[in-house]
């Protein structure tokens, strides 16, 4: 996103979704459970009903980018099949089952002077979204969007602009089918890269601004948006063998970490093994690694114990920063759990880090001294996610440390409200 000069027709238009928008919003946030639950289950039977149609558009995206070099691991987060498809609505119906967000108590009392007061949540109001590549945030931002109350502009990105222009119709006619506006749920996909460069400047309109994507989209959206953004997504995620880790859970937990799908911000990157691990366990895990089609970058340490039909590459500096979305791994042994410790704290982005043990001294060790979003022992780094965590899905994954932090649900798309009641208090 350049720093060229914004047509004036893509300006306009853009600040006028977002006008519609507000508008929109103001509908939902007054609207009942009973409403909102209903769209959603519309936009799930819309979906299913639909998903014939949204395949052949998505098989245009996918057939163009493979051609322009997408990497497998982005084509596979690209890809949409009546299968996942039947996945995402069941993850909206799932969203409608959940308690609204909208009005819960955070907190109340009444003070010596005998005003009353009440903490309660309120709809953020407008949420954008940028995006790359991902159809299935299409849908996962127009529901969590809708369950708390608030309308959502989208900006998908070219790569899935196919898929995403009929995702969107399907959602706008189910929450036209009860009684809700269609612009609750708008994509500005038309208007390109300008028209995401109008939407991060359209404060006042927007209220919250979500970017999900690779690292620069990320930064450009976090570096130059007037609107307040809620930095996600890189993931550079870590999982540590520690002295104590038993070998068959070391192989299941790194091979699925890494290898369940590599196109993902919760997939493991980099691997570090503790040297007395090392010494048994490390060559079987690279063995299994290997047997799983992972290129692996390692250590003088990790080439020395690396079994002789394990091929494997030296790794650099680069390795360790790097978020590869790729069936690579980095390789590392380190001395002990406070040399893991301050590797992770060096080269992590905050998202998740994993410990496999059999020690609970070590595992409260790496919990308390680990700073990332989310800090596992003895599972997969893949179950950082919305919905294996049980809201439903998410917005995206929060790596900052202000208002959300970790999978963004629904009530991290709400904001609060104080209520103040009186009998004629007046201040002295």
């Amino acid at each position: 996103m350049t720093d060229t000069a914004i047509s004036a027709d893509v300006e306009a238009a853009v600040l006028e979704s977002c006008r519609r928008a507000k508008v929109a919003s103001r509908v939902l946030a007054t609207a009942t459970r009973l409403t909102k639950d209903a769209a959603l289950n519309a936009m799930a039977d819309g979906l299913v009903a639909d998903a014939a149609r949204i395949v052949a558009a998505n098989a245009k995206d996918v057939d163009r980018e493979r051609a322009g070099g997408m990497s497998p691991g982005l084509l596979d987060r690209l890809t949409l099949t009546e299968e996942r498809i039947a996945k995402i609505a069941e993850a909206l119906r799932f969203l409608a089952s959940l308690p609204d967000p909208v009005g819960e108590i955070k907190r109340g009392s009444t003070l010596p002077n005998g005003l009353r007061l009440i903490q309660k949540a309120v709809p953020m109001g407008v949420v954008g979204m940028i995006y790359e590549a991902r159809p299935n945030v299409t849908v996962d931002a127009a529901g969590l969007a809708l369950k708390s109350g608030n309308a959502a502009v989208l900006r998908g990105g070219s790569a899935a602009a196919e898929s995403n222009e009929v995702i969107v119709a399907v959602l706008q006619d189910a929450l036209e089918s009860v009684g809700l506006p269609r612009d609750a749920v708008q994509s500005i996909d038309a208007y390109g890269r300008e028209g995401a460069r109008v939407l991060m400047h359209a404060r006042g309109l927007v209220d919250v601004l979500v970017p999900r994507g690779g690292k620069g989209l990320i930064q450009t959206v976090v570096r130059e948006s007037t609107v307040p953004a809620i930095e996600t997504g890189e993931g550079n995620c870590h999982v540590y063998l520690d002295a104590s880790a038993p070998l068959q859970r070391s192989i299941d937990i790194v091979v699925n970490s890494k290898t369940h799908r590599v196109g993902v911000c919760n997939a493991a990157e980099t691997l570090l093994v503790h040297k007395d691990a090392a010494d048994d366990k490390l060559a079987l895990v690279l063995a299994a690694l290997h047997e799983a089609g992972v290129t692996l970058h390692v250590d003088d340490a990790t080439r020395y114990l690396a079994p002789d039909n394990v091929p494997t590459v030296p790794a650099t500096e680069e390795d360790w920063e790097t978020e590869y979305l790729s069936m690579d791994l980095a390789v590392k042994v380190v001395d002990s759990i406070e040399d893991a410790i301050a590797h992770i704290g060096r080269y992590s982005t905050g998202h998740t880090e994993a410990i496999v043990t059999d020690d609970i001294n070590a595992a409260e060790q790496f919990v308390s001294h680990v700073d990332s979003a989310a800090v596992i022992v003895n599972a997969s780094t893949r179950f950082t996610d919305g919905g294996e965590f049980g809201l439903g899905a998410e917005i995206g994954i929060s790596t900052q440390k202000l208002h959300a932090r970790g999978p963004m649900g629904l009530a991290e798309l709400t904001t609060t409200t104080w209520v103040v009641y009186g009998d004629g208090h007046v201040r002295s």
